[in-house]
């Protein structure tokens, strides 16, 4: 039986996404970006799934430092998402015209965000266009319990 083209997109795209900045640190080099293929995969350790485009800036930094931080966006906080649709490098004290920390890793961490996790990346399998990075949560902070920001509230669809 040949695949459906039209039924398989359709499926994939109604798998909820929400909207995450991914944060990665080089040698000192930051660079952000927004991803939506995230997913929690162990509680014991705690473990985090994000697929990275294999052709971005992001990928080649979490395969050199070995960590990533996820700076989980806030329902409301479609403009912060937009300004990292486009991987972005740290200026000064902001990143993508936001202000940021550094997580334990090294990686940066949104301020604007209403919660974080920093990973440091034990598997990463690279097949198709995305590489599939499993991420060991090393630190988690929380500003605020809120909803997330999903890819449907912004209007976008990524996938399929």
């Amino acid at each position: 039986m040949a695949l459906d083209e039209m039924a398989k997109k359709t499926a994939l795209l109604m798998i909820p996404y929400g909207l995450y900045v991914l944060g990665t640190n080089d040698d000192g080099r930051l660079n952000a970006a927004t991803v939506n293929f995230v997913t929690q995969a162990s509680f014991k350790p705690p473990l985090t799934v994000v697929g990275v485009k294999i052709d971005s800036a992001s990928f080649d930094f979490i395969k050199s430092s070995r960590a990533f931080s996820l700076s989980i966006l806030g329902s409301g906080q479609k403009d912060l998402a937009f300004n990292f649709f486009k991987a972005v490098d740290a200026e000064g004290d902001r990143i993508g015209g936001q202000a940021f920390e550094t997580a334990e890793t090294g990686a940066p961490i949104i301020k604007a965000a209403p919660a974080w996790v920093d990973c440091k990346a034990t598997d990463i399998v690279e097949r198709g266009d995305h590489a599939v990075v499993v991420g060991e949560v090393v630190a988690a902070g929380v500003r605020e319990e809120t909803k997330i920001l999903t890819m449907d509230e912004c209007g976008v669809k990524y996938g399929g």
